[in-house]
C-alpha cells in the first residue's frame, strides 16, 4: 500500500502557493499553474512545506485521491520551478520532421504530410530532423501533446519504424521465415 500521500511537498525558493476553496494556485520562475482539487482532501500550508490529510473516513476511494492530490500538487511545484520535458525520436527511412511558427509537420510514410497546431502553453523545438523536444509546465499537457506525436505512426514490432520516446524499448519480432 502506497503512502505517497502522506509525505511532505516541500516549496523552493521563489515558489507561492494560493488557495481559494479547492482551487490551488501555484506561482514560479516559469509561470503559474492553478488546479481544482478534491474536497475529500484537506491541504494544510505551513511556510515551504504542504501536508496533505483526508477528510472524514479514509475509504479506498479517500485513499486514491489523498495519494493522487499531493503527486498532481508535487507535479505543479516541479513544473513552475524546472519545468518538464520529453524527447521523440522518428526511426524509419525518409521519416522526417519539421517546424513552422506553431505548426510541427511530420512526414512519417503516409502519402501526405501530418500537420499538428502546437498548444499554446507549449515549447516544440526540432534540432535536427529526427528529433522533437517538446517542454512546458504542465505535465499533463506535455505528456498528452507527445503520446498524441507518437500516435501518429506508432513503433512496429517487425522493423521498429515510427515515432518513439527517446529511451523507449521496442519489444521486436521475428517475422516470416521459409523453409
Amino acid at each position: 500500500m502506497s503512502r505517497i500521500g502522506y509525505k511532505t511537498v516541500v516549496l523552493p525558493a521563489g515558489v507561492e502557493v494560493k488557495q481559494e476553496g479547492n482551487v490551488v494556485t501555484v506561482k514560479g520562475s516559469k509561470g503559474t499553474l492553478s488546479r481544482e482539487f478534491s474536497d475529500m482532501i484537506k491541504m494544510n500550508i505551513e511556510g515551504n512545506e504542504v501536508n496533505f490529510e483526508p477528510v472524514g473516513n479514509y475509504n479506498n476511494k479517500v485513499r486514491a485521491m489523498h495519494g493522487t492530490s499531493r503527486a498532481n500538487f508535487n507535479n505543479m511545484v516541479e513544473g513552475v520551478t524546472d519545468g518538464f520535458k520529453k524527447t521523440l525520436k522518428l526511426v524509419g527511412v525518409g521519416y522526417r520532421a519539421q517546424l513552422k511558427g506553431s505548426t510541427l509537420t511530420l512526414n512519417v510514410g503516409y502519402s501526405n504530410p501530418v500537420e499538428m497546431t502546437v498548444p499554446e502553453d507549449l515549447t516544440v523545438e526540432v534540432p535536427d530532423n529526427t528529433t522533437i523536444n517538446i517542454s512546458g509546465i504542465d505535465k499533463q499537457h506535455v505528456g498528452d501533446f507527445a503520446a498524441s506525436v507518437r500516435a501518429v505512426r506508432s513503433p512496429e514490432p517487425y522493423k521498429g519504424k515510427g515515432i518513439r520516446y527517446e529511451n523507449e524499448h521496442i519489444i521486436r519480432k521475428e517475422g516470416k521465415t521459409g523453409k
